[in-house]
């Protein structure tokens, strides 16, 4: 080879030596996730179920991760207004939303003017818990059981009421699987909250309700509600005596209020894990599963493949739901 040629092999040699020394520089220079604060947004207003989840494991994340996590609360149309904003941030994995089976799974298809697609615009963290729903009656309905509750809405079409804090929240999409599974009609009695149901529901101005397990077992174990089966797939841990649903009348029931921490569509995986890695070791902490279990949850391990996995699945269970029941809402 000329001298020419050996020269210029030489230099381009060293012109790509010196090119990767400047690319390794900027990648070790690349500060580690994360370096400032990171904000959970949450749909809902503070004291509720979804903020007070979100707040326990922002406390514990802080802790774990070294840096500050924060709360937001931005409220509005069943947390869509939070879920659109959170969709829209940077995928960094410093702007998260705690979000619902409410959020996730029901609202965009309920309210089919946001255009949200979760399925599409965000990426799992983890499971944060799972609440049960319990199907509850005024002592003075002459039913016993999950039968004798389909018997009589049978004997008599659309003549049970039944209460929910608002169309498309779980306990009234619980009772609208309810209904369809069971090949029976009710009459749907929507509420500005949960507690508002619950009131007229010990007063006997509606028949029966699927709330939360969490806000009714004080009436349960007081007597003032009948309880007749859970929802979940498991009989609960806070109330073992109550079967479930599926158990029985209908074996393929199962409903359960979620929530799960997920980021903006495109989040590096990398940054995914880091957090959910923060997320188990929060869950698995003694003082975590109390607070939990005085909440009516529970927890479970994770990943975010299997978090993306259960959001598509459950959109498509209660997609379904609202279609074949023909449930509206106030856009």
């Amino acid at each position: 080879m000329p001298a020419s040629g050996r020269l210029a092999s030489v230099l381009v040699g060293a012109l790509g030596i010196a090119l990767a020394g400047v690319v390794a520089g900027k990648i070790s220079a690349q500060p580690a996730f994360p370096d400032r604060p990171i904000k959970v947004v949450v749909g809902f207003s503070a004291g509720g179920g979804t903020d007070v989840i979100a707040r326990i494991l922002a406390q514990k994340l802080s802790e774990t991760l070294s840096q500050s996590v924060v709360v937001e609360n931005r409220t509005g149309a069943s947390g869509l207004i939070a879920a659109e904003a959170v969709a829209k941030a940077a995928p960094d994995g410093y702007t998260l939303m705690m979000g619902s089976q409410t959020t996730l799974a029901v609202a965009p298809t309920l309210y089919r003017k946001s255009g949200l697609d979760p399925a599409k615009e965000f990426a799992g963290i983890a499971m944060a818990g799972i609440s049960p729903l319990v199907l509850v009656v005024n002592p003075s309905l002459r039913v016993h059981s999950v039968n004798d509750v389909i018997a009589m809405a049978k004997a008599s079409p659309g003549a049970i009421n039944f209460g929910s804090g608002g169309a498309g929240t779980t306990p009234h999409m619980a009772a609208e699987l309810f209904s369809l599974l069971a090949g029976i009609r009710m009459t749907h009695v929507a509420y500005r909250g949960e507690a508002p149901a619950i009131n007229d529901l010990l007063g006997g101005q509606i028949a029966l309700m699927f709330p939360n397990l969490s806000a009714v077992v004080g009436n349960i174990q007081a007597g003032t509600l009948r309880a007749l089966a859970v929802t979940g797939a498991a009989r609960s841990p806070t109330a073992p005596e109550i079967p479930t649903v599926a158990e029985s009348a209908i074996p393929d029931f199962e409903a359960a209020t979620w929530f799960a921490l997920v980021a903006p569509a495109g989040t590096p995986r990398d940054v995914r894990m880091r957090l959910n890695r923060g997320v188990q070791r929060a869950l698995a902490q003694g003082d975590v599963k109390q607070r939990l279990a005085d909440l009516g949850m529970t927890s479970e391990e994770s990943t975010p493949e299997r978090l993306d996995a259960h959001i598509r699945a459950e959109i498509a269970k209660w997609t379904k739901v609202i279609m074949d029941a023909d449930i509206h809402a106030t856009e």
